[in-house]
């Protein structure tokens, strides 16, 4: 995995007032933690357009009046209004120490099930992994080549050398869905063909119901019309 270098200050003073006026200036406050003791720190924020603003994952080298930390980027806090950061954590890693990060997801390969028509629907760009640091990828490769439609690749599937994979097994990464225009000229399944004839047998008995719900109220029209004749012809006489 790739490593971002980010250079800080110490901050003298921490507290709200001390962080209102960094923002003013275009500085984020952070604080380093994981380590024996937190450091507090500001930087710029355009050093977080490579670390937020970026589908990429990376190791940090975090350097504040002087001395360096590995790290990684772990939380970020953004203004509900402007949407500008307003605060970060930096976890402290060490070489012997597994860390918990997210890696995004490559896809590799050509699909069967593109090629039938299907559509690849990519349901999580990212998956978090715990590993070393040394033994943490840019990206997490995954091979599509043996997917037809109705496919599809969960997490319990994947197996990669030194990572742990943290999401639920059950979670589907990748799948392959049939569209209405590849499904034409396929032959039912005999499920699906149980399914249409209670279908239409539901939709004769409506319709016969209906008919006769509808021949019920013409002879009662009728009948009326009848007794209506019957007692203006009384009335005449």
């Amino acid at each position: 995995m790739k490593t971002v270098s980010v250079s800080g200050s110490l901050r003298e003073n921490v507290g709200k007032k001390d962080a209102k006026e960094k923002r003013k200036q275009g500085l984020i406050p952070c604080v380093m933690y994981g380590g024996k003791e937190q450091t507090h720190f500001y930087t710029h924020e355009l050093a977080f357009r490579d670390l937020v603003y970026t589908p990429e994952s990376c190791l940090l080298k975090v350097e504040v009046n002087g001395k360096s930390y590995d790290a990684i980027l772990q939380d970020v806090q953004f203004h509900p209004v402007t949407d500008r950061i307003i605060h970060a954590d930096f976890l402290e890693v060490a070489p012997d120490k597994p860390v918990k990060i997210d890696i995004p997801i490559k896809l590799e390969g050509d699909a069967p099930g593109l090629l039938q028509g299907g559509i690849l629907h990519l349901l999580l760009r990212k998956l978090r992994v715990k590993a070393l640091p040394k033994h943490l990828p840019d990206y997490i490769n995954i091979n599509i080549s043996d997917l037809d439609i109705g496919d599809s690749i969960k997490v319990s599937s994947l197996e990669f050398e030194n990572l742990e994979f943290l999401n639920p097994p059950n979670s589907v990464v990748v799948i392959i869905k049939t569209t209405r225009a590849s499904a034409i000229g396929m032959e039912p399944s005999e499920e699906e063909i149980e399914v249409t004839e209670a279908a239409e047998a539901e939709a004769a008995e409506t319709a016969e119901a209906a008919e006769g719900a509808e021949g019920a109220e013409a002879a009662g029209g009728d009948k009326k019309a009848e007794a209506s004749e019957g007692e203006d012809s009384d009335k005449k006489k």
